[in-house]
């Protein structure tokens, strides 16, 4: 048969892969045992068979709670933000660090942007908070300097910029990273295309246009569909941790919203049914983009 044929001409790579599916199995999949407490009401020091079953009730709670919504609304606003600047800046700064001739200032440039990436967000946070701060934050003291504004400016206790001050952080956090792969696919474009596009008079923006990103496309399909399907799996760091009492209104995400209401004041179930919540959508949203790019780009990841 073929099954057993090619399991034995692909046996060492089946062992060699079966640790990392083991610990997929366990860490992934396991854990989903656990869902099932949304739909109890779930109590510690008794077994899942012996808690009280409630049927949907965590989840029409959710639903018709109005601070759910403001939630949701918060978490899509900065996901989309952060989507939409996540991928424009770094193919942008991918672009120009592959035109760049000069090795030894690519490479500095290079280490220089990817340090952020490996820098903790409570520290990130530190320094954001401080450049933002209306007591000798950098920020303020250039405005003031350049006569733009008069007084400090307090951004961090206005709410309708949270979202724009959580993005600029994230993405000059990770700008550097995020754009490797990008840079190593560039790399691997066939260089007689750029040499026939030359004697064709084509100029370096030309080339880019007509070169570069088509010979990017497939692989910023494929991370832009697995981003849509995290596009409010946003975590609650950044949030958590720029976040204040004055822009709560603003900075709760769903994460931190099954945090708080959830874990936080012990209702397990609500916190499990959050949980649910976030999934099923990542899912569906997933399923929606890669249908969309399978019929309109014939690439996707399924």
């Amino acid at each position: 048969m073929k099954v057993v044929r090619t399991i034995r001409d692909q046996k060492y790579l089946l062992l060699m892969s079966f640790p990392f599916v083991i610990w997929v199995f366990v860490f992934s999949y396991f854990p989903l045992w656990g869902w099932i407490t949304a739909f109890q009401k779930y109590r510690f020091g008794r077994s899942l068979f012996d808690q009280q079953w409630v049927g949907l009730k965590y989840f029409q709670e959710l639903f018709h709670d109005d601070l759910f919504y403001q939630v949701l609304r918060n978490t899509i606003a900065m996901s989309v933000m952060g989507l939409i600047a996540g991928f424009t800046v770094p193919i942008l700064f991918a672009v120009l660090l592959n035109e760049l001739k000069g090795s030894l200032f690519k490479r500095a440039v290079q280490t220089i942007s990817y340090l952020p990436h490996f820098v903790s967000w409570v520290v990130v946070a530190g320094l954001i908070t401080k450049m933002l701060s209306i007591n000798g934050g950098i920020v303020n003291e250039l405005l003031m300097s350049l006569h733009i504004i008069d007084s400090p400016i307090n951004f961090m206790a206005k709410g309708e910029w949270f979202w724009g001050i959580v993005t600029l952080s994230d993405l000059w956090k990770e700008t550097g990273w995020n754009s490797i792969i990008f840079l190593a696919v560039m790399m691997g474009i066939d260089p007689e295309m750029y040499e026939a596009a030359k004697v064709d008079g084509a100029s370096r923006i030309r080339q880019i246009w007509h070169i570069t990103l088509p010979g990017i496309r497939p692989t910023f399909s494929v991370l832009l569909i697995l981003s849509i399907g995290h596009l409010i799996s946003t975590g609650f760091e950044k949030q958590f941790l720029l976040g204040n009492h004055l822009v709560i209104e603003y900075s709760q995400v769903l994460d931190l919203y099954a945090l708080n209401y959830g874990i936080g004041m012990n209702r397990y179930s609500f916190g499990t049914a959050v949980g649910i919540f976030n999934s099923a959508v990542a899912i569906v949203l997933l399923l929606i983009a890669n249908g969309l790019f399978k019929r309109y780009t014939k690439e996707s990841v399924i």
